[in-house]
């Protein structure tokens, strides 16, 4: 069995698959992946587990993808694409929204991508370069997007402004609707009214 750490060098890039089955296996490895850095973290991880999780030989998983650096990478990458792909889908409706619906379509964006965040910030967390910078500046270029479909009166440099701040907001969409108690639904609702205020407010700016 090859050693953990491969011989290839970090820097070399993942190989897209030719075939359909190749598609599934790497499909198959990006989920294991997922899973492990959100399970064990980036640097307890390992490339032999999650081989193990994606049912597939380490010699492939190896093949498509050189290093746990590269794997980190391109998982990166589809959450980004996923990420894109969700805030263009909003700004393609948001022509026309109010205030509370544009509050609800972004609580709903974000508790959407719950389920795929965690790994996203233990590899964030862990590394650094420019896939990290890449996907933050997506993050905002996409949010401003839509705050600017939705309040065509705002200017672009408020919107700027106003977007780290949503996103801040937003990352605590999750721990709200999943808290312990009874009141997730609750302080979802207040956390709605404060958004809703907020862009109402600078929809009248």
């Amino acid at each position: 069995m090859p050693s953990q750490k491969s011989n290839s060098n970090p820097a070399e890039p993942a190989r897209a698959p030719k075939r359909e089955r190749g598609h599934l296996r790497v499909a198959a490895i990006l989920d294991a992946g997922a899973e492990v850095f959100a399970e064990k973290g980036y640097q307890a991880a390992t490339m032999t587990e999650i081989a193990a999780r994606a049912d597939t030989a380490i010699g492939s998983l190896y093949r498509f993808f050189p290093s746990k650096e590269v794997l980190a990478d391109a998982l990166l990458d589809r959450y980004a694409q996923q990420v894109v792909a969700a805030l263009t889908e909003l700004r393609e409706r948001a022509a026309g929204m109010d205030s509370a619906t544009l509050a609800e379509r972004l609580v709903q964006f974000m508790l959407a991508l719950q389920d795929k965040r965690q790994f996203v910030l233990v590899i964030l967390d862990a590394r650094e370069g420019s896939r990290r910078l890449a996907f933050r500046a997506a993050m905002r270029d996409g949010m401003a997007n839509v705050l600017l479909t939705a309040m065509p009166a705002l200017m672009p440099d408020k919107a700027e402004a106003m977007t780290p701040v949503l996103i801040a907001v937003l990352k605590n969409v999750t721990t709200l609707a999943f808290a312990e108690s009874d009141a997730g639904q609750s302080y979802l609702a207040e956390l709605h009214d404060m958004l809703r205020a907020y862009l109402q407010q600078a929809a009248r700016a």
